[in-house]
């Protein structure tokens, strides 16, 4: 794991319909309490940081490291984080001053619409991307990045490094979905696997998100020098790479 580079950030930058495939098994296990207070898409975004966790605690334990896992938390409209007071338009993200994801709901239906990215996988993506952060404060990344933010000699030098920080956790992400693939190959009866078309679906929200998408959908002018999280085909690309090679070593955005 032992990534030589690698604060808190969160899955979209830039300044609909339903979907295909959807983590085959993953709404059947959340069917068994139907009766519960929480929403489905609640009990969803607690599975899928369970897992993801689950794997990175796996991760972890293989390179001599003990895992602490995050909280992800599920908010409407405002919330009190370690990082300040947040609102939803702000999106998903991760605050490493107190270990925790920060999640509003209603972005999964802005997901669909606005950024045209359905399904349980471009939204089982986002969370992904968050732990992934998470991963990054663990291993002291995020706090290295902050420092060369903060030295930087312009604000064009300071976003460049939260790209590759961005970048990063969609590798990350990549790694998980792996890590379901494989699991799914291994037992093809059991509860957690890839339908057909999921892949296609992280890599359709890593796309939506990208900074020059979000910049051209607003009407704006497609300035790379203002991206802090990447332009889709470079999202797209890191997070593949990190399902292709499920290895967190491979997620080296800092070099070169």
């Amino acid at each position: 794991m032992g990534v030589p580079l690698a604060a808190g950030g969160g899955v979209g930058g830039g300044g609909g319909g339903g979907g295909g495939g959807g983590l085959s098994g993953f709404g059947d296990a959340l069917e068994t309490d139907i009766d519960a207070p929480a929403s489905r898409e609640e009990q969803f975004v607690e599975f899928l940081a369970d897992d993801t966790q689950a794997v990175w605690a796996d991760l972890f334990a293989e390179d001599g490291r003990r895992y602490e896992y995050a909280t992800v938390n599920t908010f409407t409209g405002q919330v009190s984080t370690g990082c300040g007071t947040a609102t939803s338009a702000v999106g998903p993200f991760y605050c490493p001053a107190d270990s925790q994801v920060y999640l509003d709901l209603g972005f999964f239906d802005e997901l669909r619409s606005r950024f045209g990215a359905p399904g349980d996988f471009a939204q089982a993506y986002v969370v992904a991307h968050e732990v992934g952060h998470h991963v990054q404060n663990l291993l002291g990344t995020s706090a290295e990045v902050r420092n060369r933010e903060q030295a930087a000699s312009s604000q064009e030098e300071a976003n460049e490094w939260s790209v590759r920080l961005e970048l990063q956790a969609d590798c990350y992400a990549g790694v998980w979905a792996h890590s379901v693939y494989q699991r799914g190959q291994e037992d093809p009866e059991g509860d957690v696997g890839l339908e057909e078309g999921d892949i296609e679906e992280g890599l359709a929200a890593a796309q939506a998100v990208g900074d020059d998408r979000i910049q051209s959908q607003a009407g704006m002018e497609v300035n790379p020098e203002s991206w802090t999280h990447g332009s889709s085909a470079q999202r797209q690309e890191w997070f593949h790479r990190g399902f292709e090679s499920g290895d967190p070593n491979r997620c080296d955005t800092f070099s070169g």
